[in-house]
């Protein structure tokens, strides 16, 4: 089910069918129960579609917790880097599973960011996570069994007790199964790769736009192929195709998804 400007879907386990009109100049008003009753929110989809954007938005409007895990993994590739456990061509997962015990991540808060920021062993490494190097790798690594188990339990354990908002691949299917609302994002690759692009030359990064479409396309492929939890819309979550949405758009929408889900609790 893919939800656009004006649709028809299915929401959730209660197979409810709802009408859906974004309306951009709007004001949404909320009924408590949209607060008092905490929810968790799985957000899963292609690489590029904002969905750590989109996370960030709901944590803070509605005072829950956000965890990025692209972030988690991400930390790990850039340990698997600077370890010498991979690069162009090379590969040493054995060598990397042997380390994972080595491997501290956490999230500590920064008040004037506003959000959290991954620390890989003590280290604040929320910039170098975000380079076109790392994504070169990330995708590979997330392949590996021992680096997802290793990482599903942590983010089960973050969850237990809802208000929540947790993006990634498979947060709808493998951690969170049970979650109130799913959604699952896309959007072409070529627009995604056009705000990957854009976001690294703001950052000062030398890429090329060929470049970063390639990168898209590789980690679509590994993605959606690799043998243990690959990219798949869970069956009952809402599916976003935000190529053509503002931000402001989807975030309506999104929290419009909600008001209704806790009216049904």
């Amino acid at each position: 089910m893919i939800l656009s400007n004006d649709d028809f879907f299915l929401l959730g386990k209660e197979r409810v069918k709802l009408i859906f009109t974004i309306k951009i100049n709007s004001c949404i008003t909320f009924k408590n129960t949209i607060l008092d009753k905490k929810i968790t929110i799985a957000i899963d989809g292609f690489s590029s579609t904002g969905k750590s954007t989109l996370a960030k938005q709901l944590a803070k409007e509605l005072g829950y917790v956000y965890v990025d895990t692209g972030a988690m993994y991400r930390a790990i590739a850039l340990f698997a880097m600077q370890n010498g456990y991979i690069k162009e061509d090379f590969f040493d997962k054995e060598g990397l599973v042997a380390s994972l015990p080595t491997i501290r991540l956490q999230f500590k808060f920064n008040p004037d960011l506003g959000f959290a920021e991954m620390y890989l062993n003590e280290v604040n490494v929320e910039k170098e996570i975000r380079t076109i190097e790392v994504s070169r790798f990330v995708s590979k690594v997330a392949e590996l069994s021992d680096v997802r188990a290793k990482l599903v339990e942590q983010q089960k354990e973050m969850g237990k007790n809802k208000g929540i908002v947790m993006d990634g691949r498979d947060i709808g299917t493998v951690v969170f199964p049970d979650a109130e609302l799913k959604i699952f994002m896309t959007a072409s690759a070529a627009t995604r790769a056009q705000r990957r692009y854009d976001e690294l030359i703001q950052k000062g990064d030398s890429v090329t736009f060929e470049e970063v479409l390639k990168n898209v396309e590789e980690r679509d492929y590994i993605d959606t192929h690799r043998s243990n939890s690959p990219l798949v819309k869970a069956e009952d979550a809402v599916e976003i195709d935000n190529s053509h949405l503002t931000r402001e758009e989807q975030f309506k929408a999104v929290l419009e998804l909600i008001d209704e889900i806790t009216k049904m609790l």
